[in-house]
């Protein structure tokens, strides 16, 4: 298969290694982690979408298992949730639980 510029698909190792290397602050997240703090970081204070800041695993873990079993209702979380698996959720939520400045530092 040939992407649409002509190289194969063994350009890809390359493109995603400079977007790794370029990206230290989130090395340490689990899979699906930092795409959470896109719309529940500190900037969303103030909005309809809470933030996560100063909230414990054990809190983030439990909405999310009540979004992925339909007790909390939801635009997208409903499914958001039901993408990831217990250790999964678990892994994500303690990671979030971190201050910001801790889940920034360089390792």
């Amino acid at each position: 298969m040939r992407l649409r510029n002509g190289h194969g698909w063994a350009s890809m190792p390359v493109l995603l290694g400079v977007l790794v290397v370029g990206a230290p602050a989130w090395a340490d997240a689990p899979p699906g982690a930092a795409a959470c703090t896109g719309c529940h970081g500190s900037a969303a204070s103030g909005s309809a979408i809470p933030s996560l800041e100063g909230h414990a695993a054990a809190d983030i873990v439990a909405q999310m298992r009540a979004f992925r079993g339909g007790q909390r209702t939801a635009t997208v979380m409903d499914r958001i949730a039901s993408g990831f698996s217990e250790e999964e959720t678990r892994a994500i939520a303690e990671w979030l639980a971190q201050p910001e400045a801790v889940r920034h530092a360089e390792p």
